[in-house]
Order: C-alpha cells, then structure tokens, then sequence
C-alpha cells in the first residue's frame, strides 16, 4: 500500500486527481514474472483511476525500477463525459427533468392499458 500512497502523492503534486482507488484481491498469476527478490506467482491487483495532465505518462517511467510492482498499464480515456457533478446546475436540472417526466409519461400509459378490457 505504501507504493499506491507514493503514487498517489506523484499525482498531486503534478496537479493531478486521483477519482477512484480499486483493489481486486490477490490473483493467481499465469506464469512466474522474475524480479531481483525472486519469481513471484501471485499478485495484488490494484486500479487507480486519476486525471493528470498529458505530460503526466512520462514521468511513471520510475515505476519500471520498482522491484515491488511486477507490471504496470497506463490507460488513457479521451472525451470523458463525467456524472452531473461536473454538468452546470441549470443542463443537469435539464437532464433530470426531462428523465423523470419520460418515466411518468411510460407509467400512466401502462395503467390505461391495463383497466381496458375489450369485451367482445
């Protein structure tokens, strides 16, 4: 945990956000991955999710070194559209009007189809 923490640090002090901390258990890995301390067959599987500026990629080259972290994947994400929090108040009020009204809308003519019964 203390290497998430160091990185976790990195991206602050870059002016970066770290938005979500993921952690999936340890796993059994497929092969033994060879590091100085030995070969290691199962591993902490981690997600960091965090926004930083473009330049940002470079500078995890560090993490290459790190005998303590057997493999590292950067991902990045363009054109992100995030929840409302980041809408303006008047489109997310928008949004949610317009989602609850179609849900009333959809209810209303369930019920009338419901009670009429064609007695032929």
């Amino acid at each position: 945990m203390d290497l998430v923490a160091k990185v976790g640090k990195h991206v602050y002090r870059k002016n970066g956000v770290l938005t979500d901390l993921k952690s999936f258990c340890t796993v059994q890995l497929g092969y033994g991955i060879k590091k100085l301390n030995g070969r290691y067959y199962q591993g902490q599987l981690m997600q960091m999710i965090m926004m930083t500026p473009p330049s940002f990629n470079n500078e995890l080259h560090y993490l290459n070194k790190e005998d303590r972290l057997l493999r590292w994947l950067l991902v990045k994400h363009l054109d992100i559209k995030f929840e409302l929090d980041f809408l303006g108040e008047d489109d997310g009020k928008a949004e949610l009007s317009k989602f609850r009204s179609n849900i009333y809308e959809s209810e209303e003519e369930d019920d009338e189809d419901e009670y009429n019964v064609d007695e032929s």
